[in-house]
């Protein structure tokens, strides 16, 4: 019996970086890939078709929280079902039978352009331009065999559109990860499967908090108390309410009844406490050639 295709909504063209995560996240499932161009394409594709996931980017090691798609995933009724750390590597690709002296442009999303800028000092005579999405750069390159000009991009995208790598590898900084978020409507679902496994260890939320001397603090010991791990927390200024912020925050834990009991400890300090959702620690991967993935344990 031929397995049913599962959707899953990517933010750029198929070959970026959104679309290896995807495909190392979901393994052998058979995808069917959505594109949408921008973060807020996403977020309405997934409105629109309830029986679709999605994934996005919310950080990078090099940049930092990708702070808009913390509003909209708060805004949204999606739940976080998992992750995926990806370690992005950018390369210089082409039409076939050209060297890099032949080429004028290189098109490209801004943070793949500038992830990859001291490799482009030693070819002043090539622009960078800055483009929607590096995989679609690729694919412009590739429908309208434009010669003389490149773009950066994966090497699934190289794959996919038939093109020639000019140069591998060519990001400054050879630690770049991107953690990536697999949400979809079908939380409860999910969570419920991964807790008869016992894989639940993670978690997401969001709260604020009175303007009160030490109410962050409070909270943090109460966590401690119950052995629970606090790995990030993000926070972001509540709109229209000087000087109020509300929390995003990661934790880890190892008893999932011991993690439920401390959000009870800490609802009566908050406020608007929610739950984005509860799910596994993601792994870790190298993408390699032909768009293989080389896992490495969970971090």
């Amino acid at each position: 019996m031929k397995q049913a295709k599962k959707k899953i909504a990517i933010q750029g063209w198929p070959g970026a970086n959104h679309e290896i995560a995807a495909k190392a996240y979901f393994e052998d499932e058979n995808l069917e890939v959505v594109p949408c161009l921008t973060f807020p394409d996403l977020f309405e594709t997934l409105k629109q078709d309830r029986d679709c996931y999605g994934i996005i980017a919310i950080e990078n090691t090099l940049v930092g929280s990708l702070l808009p798609n913390y509003t909209m995933l708060k805004d949204s009724d999606l739940v976080i079902i998992g992750e995926y750390k990806l370690r992005i590597k950018h390369q210089f690709l082409a039409l076939p039978g050209q060297s890099i002296e032949d080429i004028k442009e290189v098109y490209s999303h801004p943070m793949a352009i500038a992830q990859c800028e001291a490799f482009f000092k030693q070819y002043p005579h090539i622009k960078l331009i800055e483009s929607e999405d590096t995989a679609l750069s690729a694919k412009r390159i590739a429908d309208q065999q434009l010669k003389g000009i490149g773009a950066i991009a994966s090497e699934l995208a190289a794959e996919m559109y038939e093109l020639e790598t000019l140069a591998k590898n060519i990001e400054t900084n050879k630690k770049n990860f991107t953690r990536f978020l697999i949400v979809s409507d079908r939380g409860k679902t999910e969570v419920d499967k991964l807790l008869l496994e016992n894989r639940v260890n993670k978690s997401s939320i969001v709260f604020s908090l009175p303007h009160e001397e030490g109410s962050l603090s409070k909270i943090l010991t109460i966590l401690a108390f119950y052995n629970i791990n606090l790995t990030k927390i993000q926070s972001l200024p509540i709109v229209g309410q000087e000087w109020e912020y509300l929390f995003y925050v990661d934790l880890t834990f190892t008893d999932y009844k011991r993690y439920l009991q401390s959000l009870d400890a800490i609802r009566p300090l908050t406020s608007k406490l929610k739950s984005l959702g509860e799910y596994e620690k993601g792994r870790q991967s190298y993408p390699v050639n032909n768009g293989h993935l080389e896992t490495e344990k969970a971090v």
